[in-house]
């Protein structure tokens, strides 16, 4: 079943341009945005699964350099 989840991130300041198009280069991000205030992106994600959402968020988002944290809210009903 496939998972979907928003994604808050804090970024280092002035990384907020280069994470974003990373981000948008991952075919699991059907969105992202980059927001005044924190958290800096709001990312929606979808994977196959479970463990592939966590591992785009482990190994993919949180190794982009000027990410410094994220916030994962998984969908629980559309």
């Amino acid at each position: 079943m496939a998972a979907k989840a928003y994604i808050l991130m804090k970024v280092k300041a002035g990384k907020t341009q280069d994470v974003l198009a990373t981000l948008k280069a991952f075919p699991e991000v059907e969105q992202a945005h980059a927001c005044f205030g924190q958290p800096d992106i709001f990312g929606l994600v979808t994977a196959p699964d479970d463990r592939a959402l966590s591992n785009l968020i482990m190994t993919k988002i949180h190794t982009i350099p000027g990410v410094e944290e994220t916030d994962t809210h998984i969908v629980v009903q559309e």
